[in-house]
């Protein structure tokens, strides 16, 4: 039974990460550009704050959930302006300085697990997905105890780093591989994307006030 559950968990954990959203184009762009290392970290970040979601959707938080509802508005705005203005900073990096920084001194590789931590805690309306996940894989139930709920929360977790490890890896393999020119159109491209996504955010929060 827990090991169903656990490998039930691996599987959610994978489901909700594998969509590449703007935390995705951040790990590849960390990767490219600072190392695999760094990318990774980055994923952890995100794996971390999956896991507190899937916590809270496994342990069923009513109270955070029902608060969530209510400011769902205000934690999309933040999110959104976050990563719109992340965008905006990948935008302008100059990779070729990053690239002398990093040959330079160690990188601050707790900032690149913390930053993205925060950047993923900002959207908790992805409780719902876990919430949602659960409930089609037969996994929430009243009756399963504390134990249940901990061994499918520890998949979660196991499930998305398997995910980031997966992607910063495959985006390893090719680093070596790019040019400067190239880095140059990956921050970019990264950064035009990930501000189109925020601005998409925003926008919609917008519509929903002038509706």
């Amino acid at each position: 039974m827990l090991l169903t559950l656990f490998i039930k968990g691996i599987l959610v954990g994978l489901l909700a990460s594998i969509p590449l959203g703007p935390i995705g184009i951040i790990c590849i762009q960390r990767t490219v550009n600072k190392g695999k290392l760094s990318g990774f970290l980055s994923g952890i970040g995100a794996a971390s704050a999956d896991t507190i979601f899937a916590t809270i959707a496994g342990f069923s938080l009513t109270f955070i959930i029902s608060y969530i509802e209510e400011k769902q508005i205000v934690f999309q705005a933040i999110g959104g302006l976050i990563i719109l203005l992340l965008g905006i900073k990948i935008f302008y990096t100059n990779p070729i300085k990053q690239l002398r920084r990093h040959k330079r001194k160690k990188n601050n590789l707790l900032e690149d697990y913390v930053s993205v931590l925060l950047l993923t805690i900002t959207n908790p309306l992805a409780i719902f997905l876990f919430i949602a996940l659960f409930a089609s894989l037969g996994i929430v139930s009243d009756e399963m105890g504390i134990a249940a709920p901990l061994v499918t929360v520890s998949g979660v977790f196991i499930g998305a780093i398997i995910w980031w490890y997966t992607l910063t890896t495959l985006v390893s393999i090719y680093r070596s591989k790019f040019r400067l020119k190239q880095l140059w159109w990956i921050n970019k491209i990264s950064g035009a994307l990930i501000f189109t996504l925020g601005s998409a955010a925003l926008l919609g929060i917008i519509r929903l006030f002038i509706k």
